[in-house]
């Protein structure tokens, strides 16, 4: 059961002025009718049974990026595509496998004590002796000169993996250890051009070696082996163009990850969300527009945002410039997902965690539909990133916290909530077709609209 939020004023982005700010208003400026009779052009045609049926096919095995099951899903979502007249293209890109042969460290000429070192995700292959150095959390102000030359002892915790190297590499270290902020084994991640070593060892293993740096200069050995493999992941694009004659010029894009994790069928994570693109996509190739819109997959999303990452560092400047909206979903059928949160968790995460059209639009479709105006909050990880990078307007929609399953062999179809995907795919919908409809104005320059309706910030996490 949804709780209802008290006085809500429900508005939808209308008139524009030549200064770019977007004014709000209740009713279409063509002919006067509600703007839920124009939800209902893509609502009402909403079928939570063609998604669920996506979802079951897509889950039977998991999806890895660059194994034969992210073939296999790309090749029926391209032809879903195709089979709807849209301008499709599958976009390759490589990424990377790291067969580790061997990782040792040595202090003082022993072998480190306990457990065995991991080699961090894209770690070069080499092998350096020279002082260790303790450079905490390797935030900039904690790092001297005196890591020139030397290998760092690096806390985890605070900033990623990838500023941590980049920080003592631009101070000159030519090697990194790194240990756990937490009890167990740690793991870590570099990105192409950060060619030093780079292993993760236990916090215990850590807190030793500050301490013995405290009585005085430890020397270090790290010796990595991995063999780097290519593969091939991708992104699948359809373009949906309206008639000339009515073009604005703008895109929309709606995007979901296609790829799952490593022996997982990621039926939530996230055959659902290209279930509802598959499913606006049928929807919207029916319905007038003047508005092109794009529908996506990306691979890799798991590996970190490297297909939306790829595909957004080939976006021409002139697309760039005509992008005023991206809309992710990503989990958005999870049956246990959300706790006892309002609308069953739904939640629009932004990267800065403030509002954006994007927002605006969301939670004003959901207070039109569902009398729920969503919330927002703060939250990166899935594939809005790259488009808010280049000053797109994105959200990610998401039911929070995500459900026991995730990253699990057993999200699978049974854990899958038709209700939910229904709501989800109503609510981006209903939002992206507030642009795209013939009768609305273009959104001039409009970056960011008034708030349609009173939604409030959501320090809610996601796990």
């Amino acid at each position: 059961m949804f709780r209802k939020k008290s006085m809500i004023t429900v508005l939808t982005v209308g008139m524009v002025l030549s200064s770019g700010t977007v004014y709000a208003q209740t009713t279409s400026p063509a002919n006067g009718q509600s703007d839920t009779a124009f939800d209902n052009k893509i609502i009402k045609k909403i079928s939570a049974d063609n998604m669920y049926n996506t979802i079951a096919l897509l889950s039977e095995q998991p999806r890895e990026a660059g194994t034969e099951g992210e073939v296999r899903a790309v090749n029926y979502i391209e032809g879903q595509f195709k089979s709807l007249g849209l301008e499709t293209k599958v976009i390759p890109f490589p990424i990377y496998d790291y067969l580790t042969k061997h990782v040792w460290v040595k202090i003082d000429g022993i072998d480190l004590d306990g457990t065995a070192p991991r080699a961090f995700s894209g770690s070069v292959s080499g092998k350096v002796t020279a002082q260790l150095v303790n450079v905490g959390k390797a935030k900039p102000e904690e790092i001297t000169d005196a890591v020139k030359g030397k290998i760092a002892l690096v806390e985890r915790g605070d900033l990623t993996f990838v500023e941590k190297v980049q920080n003592v590499l631009e101070k000159g270290a030519v090697g990194v250890i790194m240990y756990n902020n937490v009890n167990g084994n740690s793991f870590g991640q570099v990105s192409e051009g950060q060619n030093i070593p780079a292993v993760a060892i236990t916090r215990a293993q850590g807190l030793a070696l500050v301490d013995q740096l405290k009585s005085g200069p430890v020397e270090s050995t790290l010796d990595v082996d991995i063999e780097k493999i290519e593969k091939t992941s991708y992104v699948v694009e359809a373009k949906l163009k309206p008639n000339k004659n009515k073009d604005t010029g703008q895109i929309i894009t709606i995007g979901a990850h296609h790829d799952s994790v490593h022996g997982g069928p990621g039926a939530n994570d996230d055959a659902s969300g290209v279930s509802a693109v598959l499913e606006l996509a049928r929807i919207f190739s029916k319905t007038p527009i003047d508005t092109e819109v794009r529908f996506l997959t990306f691979g890799s999303e798991e590996r970190g945002l490297v297909g939306s990452s790829f595909y957004a560092s080939k976006l021409p400047k002139s697309d760039v410039e005509r992008m005023v909206a991206h809309f992710q979903m990503d989990m958005i059928g999870g049956r246990d997902a959300g706790e006892d949160n309002p609308a069953g968790g739904l939640i629009m995460y932004t990267i800065d965690g403030k509002k954006n059209l994007v927002t605006d639009l969301g939670s004003s479709a959901g207070a039109r539909t569902m009398d729920v105006a969503i919330p927002y909050g703060q939250l990166g990880r899935s594939d809005h990133q790259p488009f808010h990078e280049l000053g797109i307007p994105s959200a990610l929609f998401i039911h929070s916290p995500v459900e026991p399953w995730y990253h699990q062999p057993t999200d699978t179809i049974d854990k899958i909530s038709k209700e939910k995907l229904q709501q989800a795919a109503s609510i981006v919908g209903a939002a992206a077709y507030q642009i795209a409809r013939p009768d609305t104005p273009a959104l001039v320059n409009a970056h960011v609209a008034p708030g349609p309706v009173d939604y409030d910030f959501d320090d809610r996490p996601v796990d």
